[in-house]
């Protein structure tokens, strides 16, 4: 692979991790007010690409005082993975060096 591949290669995975990031966010914004119908537009497109991740993941992580904590975990798995792979240090970081 040629380094301006993995130059690209680093951009987008940095941009999808990070466009994950933000909609994690706001599903915990989401947590804050119950009434909200998730499955209606605008609120659809937040929950669509992050709601395969938080399944599985009440089925381990249970709610701790009634609040579903699973968002928050899966930020912080995210900015974990973002790390590794595009941070300074990263692996797709270092293949460009």
């Amino acid at each position: 692979m040629s380094d301006n591949n993995i130059q690209l290669i680093n951009i987008g995975v940095s941009v999808f991790l990070v466009i994950m990031t933000f909609l994690f966010i706001f599903r915990i914004v989401l947590t804050w007010y119950p009434q909200v119908e998730s499955q209606k537009f605008p609120f659809s497109i937040v929950v669509a690409p992050t709601e395969p991740f938080l399944a599985p993941s009440r089925k381990i992580i249970p709610p701790i005082g009634g609040v579903d904590i699973t968002p928050i975990v899966w930020v912080g798995i995210l900015s974990l993975i973002r790390e590794v792979l595009v941070g300074q240090q990263g692996l797709i970081t270092m293949l460009t060096r």
